[in-house]
């Protein structure tokens, strides 16, 4: 199976590329937030998810391991094919994802073109028990890798912040950008509570 390619871009389609590897082009499918970031002629390294099938071969592209890793992972919900995962990893990254699933914030991942409310909510269901997010680095990381993480005294910072990403969301604020708000807080506060995380946050998204 290809796993990742080095090479430099021949064309670039409305969601295809074109990787030149030793002379031999591949046509790879990704979403539109990748191949903005591509340019014809110039060198790329994508990783690679490989989709085998009876009539064809199919190649994902991705600009990191954890997007494909996430790509791999939302398809392991039911109902979600390649279009939907790739919908989703247009408009959130992996760490953002992570989030959202954390956050149980369907409308997040409903903003997904194709992604329904109800297939947003079984993504935050069923990605509970199979996704987790390394603090700061957002690296994708299997349930195996999770489980011993949960294994370890719980970080009560990471605590306070999705506690209070939690409460702004209840209040109606918008979940990527209630996630933004309080990481900005905790930057700025030193070792905040849930409630100054909130008060700090509301201020950020007040002069938003």
């Amino acid at each position: 199976m290809i796993g990742q390619l080095k090479g430099t871009i021949a064309q670039i389609g409305a969601d295809t590329a074109i990787i030149e590897v030793s002379g031999v082009g591949y046509e790879i499918h990704a979403a539109p937030r990748t191949l903005a970031h591509l340019a014809v002629g110039e060198p790329a390294t994508l990783s690679i998810d490989t989709h085998v099938r009876e009539d064809m071969i199919r190649l994902y592209g991705f600009e990191s391991e954890a997007e494909r890793q996430a790509f791999r992972l939302l398809q392991t919900v039911q109902g979600v094919g390649a279009r939907h995962a790739l919908a989703v990893l247009q408009v959130l990254t992996p760490a953002e994802l992570f989030d959202a699933v954390a956050a149980e914030d369907a409308t997040t991942i409903a903003r997904a073109h194709g992604v329904g409310k109800k297939l947003a909510q079984r993504i935050a269901a069923e990605l509970q028990s199979k996704v987790g997010a390394v603090a700061g680095g957002g690296e994708v990381l299997t349930l195996a890798a999770r489980k011993q993480a949960k294994a370890a005294p719980a970080d009560p910072a990471l605590a306070a912040r999705a506690d209070a990403v939690s409460a702004l969301a209840h209040l109606g604020y918008d979940g990527i950008e209630a996630r933004r708000a309080v990481a900005f807080a905790a930057e700025e506060l030193d070792e905040p509570g849930v409630e100054a995380l909130i008060k700090a946050a509301l201020k950020q998204l007040a002069a938003a």
